[in-house]
C-alpha cells in the first residue's frame, strides 16, 4: 500500500469521513489556527515595519510572536488531519502544492528572524533594524500568499 494509501486508511481519516460533525469540527479549529496566526503575524510584522510606532515592540513582539506559534500548531495539527481524508488527491493539486511550499519558506523566515541578533535586539531595546524590517516585509508576503493559496486550493 502507498503512503498516501496508508494515511487515508488511519484512524483519524476515517474518523473525519464518517462523521460529518467530526470533519466540520476539525475544519473549524483550522480556520481558527488559521486566524490566530494571521491575526497575529499581520499586526506583527506591520509593527516591524515601523507602523504604530506608539506600541512598544518589547510588549508586543513576544505576545504576537506566542499567539501566531499557538496558532500555527493548531492549524498544522487540524490540516494534517483534513489532508489525511484525500492525501492523494491534495499532492495532485497544484494550489495545494504551492501552499506547502509556501508554508515552508514563511517557516524559514520565521526561523531566521527569531534566530537572528536582530530580533534579540527587538526584545530587548524595541528597535526593528532593517534586517529584521527586510525579514517582516517577506514574512506578511509569504503568510499572506498561504493563506490565498489555501483558499484557492478549493477551486482547482
Amino acid at each position: 500500500m502507498a503512503v498516501t494509501g496508508w494515511i487515508e486508511a488511519s484512524w483519524i481519516a476515517q474518523a473525519l469521513r464518517g462523521s460529518g460533525d467530526v470533519y466540520m469540527a476539525v475544519n473549524a479549529a483550522h480556520i481558527l489556527g488559521i486566524g490566530l496566526l494571521v491575526g497575529a503575524i499581520i499586526p506583527l510584522d506591520l509593527r516591524l515595519l515601523g507602523l504604530g510606532r506608539q506600541y512598544p515592540l518589547q510588549v508586543l513582539a513576544p505576545f504576537l510572536s506566542r499567539c501566531a506559534a499557538l496558532g500555527l500548531a493548531l492549524a498544522l495539527l487540524t490540516g494534517a488531519a483534513l489532508w489525511a481524508v484525500r492525501p492523494a488527491d491534495y499532492l495532485g493539486n497544484a494550489a495545494f502544492v504551492w501552499k506547502m511550499a509556501l508554508l515552508a519558506a514563511a517557516l524559514i523566515i520565521v526561523g531566521l528572524q527569531h534566530l537572528s541578533p536582530g530580533w534579540r535586539r527587538v526584545l530587548s531595546e524595541g528597535a526593528a533594524s532593517v534586517p529584521v524590517r527586510l525579514m517582516a516585509a517577506a514574512s506578511l508576503a509569504c503568510w499572506l500568499a498561504v493563506l490565498l493559496t489555501g483558499r484557492w486550493i478549493g477551486f482547482l
